[in-house]
């Protein structure tokens, strides 16, 4: 029998100082997000970052916290449970970092028998510091427990049609019919493009290098960003001038992917737009970096430089069709990716 091991980012157990300085070091810590070697990581998280970013981010927390709990976790666990409810298999909440745990969701799925898992990385597009370390917190998972059921694992869906024809629907029903289009997707460093290019010779060393086919795309984020943004243009009929895409949550002074979302945010009223309506794909459940750093932070940016109307499209959550959509690739999963093993 197979199970569906569902695997999300994670989040603090609570807003306070303390949970979420608990958090970042976990997050921080691993060597995809931060990738330095481990002496060094530890000296910028211990050092530089974890005295004084945990009040700041606790804040931000408590900005969008609900009775219920964290955004994240809530919009996560409603969609497993339509999930549930739309296929025969066990189903199992797990995130990367924090509860509820990558073991303690192999373990529920170990006591249910299966005899094959497959992983879905809750995110569409490539990044070592999202899916893969989930594959390898999973793979380290199952060794530690002796487990041999075998392990699945979905590829990235950027281009997947049920995806897109989802995000599209979705944008159609929030944004007002006169508002430009900004895909907000979240940042990477730029050497972590580089470094996952399999070739070794194509991304960002290449002109036009997203718009060169190379076997390098199935692990770049970038063209795969931009792959997705087209693609839901397109299904949107938007012209050319209605759209454009930007990268958000940029951390640190080394060069991160461009053009940067904040700074898109000021430029837009200069250049006459004045009613926005913004969506991050790179997410599919809302969470701290679209209902605080978006809705929040960028809402006012973009207002304060003139804009008149800003609209953040909501993030797939348990939309009906993108539920139907992952249902299909459980009953029916995508084949993997060649380059889906950990770099």
């Amino acid at each position: 029998m197979r199970g569906i091991l569902l695997v999300n980012l994670g989040s603090p157990e609570s807003p306070s100082v303390a949970d979420v300085r608990r958090y970042l070091d976990e997050f921080l810590m691993d060597r995809h997000v931060i990738d330095a070697p481990w002496l060094v990581r530890r000296a910028i998280v211990s050092l530089t970052i974890l005295p004084t970013r945990p009040p700041r981010t606790a804040h931000a927390y408590r900005a969008i916290w609900t009775e219920a709990g964290s955004p994240l976790i809530v919009h996560s666990r409603a969609f497993a449970n339509a999930l549930a409810a739309r296929i025969e298999m066990p189903v199992v909440l797990a995130m990367r970092y924090g509860r509820p745990s990558i073991g303690a969701g192999i373990d529920e799925l170990l006591a249910r028998r299966v005899d094959e898992i497959l992983l879905v990385p809750l995110y569409p597009q490539h990044a070592d510091s999202t899916r893969t370390t989930a594959i390898e917190a999973v793979r380290a998972a199952l060794a530690a427990r002796d487990a041999t059921m075998r392990l699945r694992v979905l590829p990235p869906f950027a281009s997947e049609r049920r995806y897109l024809d989802a995000l599209a629907s979705i944008v159609r029903r929030h944004r007002p019919d006169d508002a430009h289009l900004l895909f907000s997707f979240h940042g990477l460093p730029e050497r972590q493009i580089t470094r996952a290019d399999a070739t070794g010779r194509h991304c960002l060393k290449c002109r036009d290098c997203c718009a060169v086919a190379s076997p390098a795309h199935a692990t770049c984020y970038r063209q795969q960003a931009f792959a997705t943004a087209s693609a839901v243009a397109a299904r949107l009929s938007l012209a050319p001038q209605g759209w454009q895409l930007s990268f958000q949550s940029r951390l640190g002074r080394v060069r991160w992917l461009t053009p940067y979302t904040d700074a898109v945010l000021d430029e837009l009223p200069r250049a006459g737009v004045r009613t926005l309506a913004v969506v991050c794909p790179a997410f599919v459940a809302d969470n701290l970096e679209t209902l605080e750093e978006i809705d929040i932070r960028g809402r006012a940016r973009f207002l304060a430089a003139g804009g008149e109307s800003f609209t953040l499209i909501p993030c797939l959550n348990a939309e009906p069709t993108w539920v139907e959509a992952v249902a299909h690739w459980c009953r029916e999963p995508l084949p993997e990716a060649p380059f889906d093993a950990p770099h």
